[in-house]
């Protein structure tokens, strides 16, 4: 991997393993945007991003070396060696077609407050909604960053920004429907009780998930999307319905309980089973397998 700066961008050569359309578009991340040129643009921390692949490279505008080391580099995953995982994840003899659809997968490292809303809100709900969602919540509640020619950009909220709004104003202005009173009760939550979600990133897996459960609207496929997306637990499998269809039709050939998939994909993909569930919601996605 070489990384250097130019023009207010970096350039990143001899990467393998990058999509940016495969990244933002796979279920792990709500705050983007695809460009007319082919590039997205998404929001993080407070920073916003432009990422376009080129032929042999991809180029990062609107950063510098020192933050994209400080901020971009554990977002993009960039310190994972994703060519191992492929590697042990190939031993398996259907995934490797899968990893083909989704090569440039990388999981995302994002944070956690925006991740336990965001995936409040992604409960029985559709990406276009859930984005819009959550633009509405971060241009009411979160802070100016900047504006170019396609739009202005907002950050989303702190737990104390958040807190200003009501129930009443997450569902007239948010639209996030019966999630209202779970979002107001999560936010309110973390107030009173003092809660401190960096916190969490020292505890056990298990022990882990049954701290995230506590809040309300956060049942265990919630729990497992914020785990593996914003608290780096790579053994997580999600399980939704696009990966119920997949793993009944390509490895378990019947109808079968959530829990038990979630243990077949332990049993299958061991401790990368995270990585795993990506490539096969990317292939399941494109090939609708089940529908």
């Amino acid at each position: 991997m070489k990384l250097y700066e130019k023009d207010n961008s970096i350039i990143l050569e001899e990467i393998e393993n990058f999509d940016a359309k495969a990244i933002f578009t796979c279920g792990q991340a709500f705050r983007w945007y695809e460009e007319s040129d082919g590039s997205f643009t998404t929001v993080h921390l407070g920073r916003v991003l432009n990422v376009l692949n080129e032929k042999d490279r991809v180029i990062f505008k609107g950063t510098n070396l020192k933050e994209f080391d400080e901020i971009w580099m554990d977002y993009f995953d960039l310190n994972t060696d994703y060519k191992e995982i492929r590697k042990v994840l190939s031993n398996n003899e259907i995934l490797p077609k899968a990893m083909e659809y989704g090569e440039g997968i990388r999981i995302l490292n994002q944070n956690h407050f925006e991740m336990l809303i965001s995936f409040i809100i992604s409960a029985n709900n559709m990406i276009p909604r859930i984005k819009k969602s959550i633009e509405v919540i971060s241009m009411r509640y979160g802070k100016f960053i900047c504006e170019d020619e396609n739009r202005k950009y907002y950050s989303f909220p702190t737990v104390e920004e958040l807190s200003r709004a009501t129930v009443e104003d997450l569902r007239e202005f948010a639209k996030v429907g019966f999630r209202d009173k779970r979002i107001f009760d999560t936010v309110n939550m973390i107030l009173n009780e003092k809660i401190d979600l960096d916190n969490f990133e020292n505890l056990e897996t298990d022990i882990l998930r049954e701290e995230l459960l506590k809040f309300a609207g956060v049942g265990n496929k919630v729990a497992d999307c914020i785990m593996l997306f914003s608290y780096k637990r790579g053994e997580v499998f999600p399980v939704d319905v696009w990966i119920k269809r997949v793993m009944e039709e390509l490895f378990i050939k019947e109808e079968t309980p959530v829990k038990k998939i979630s243990k077949e994909a332990d049993r299958i993909f061991g401790k990368y089973a995270g990585y795993a569930q990506q490539y096969l919601f990317y292939y399941g996605r494109e090939e609708k397998i089940g529908k």
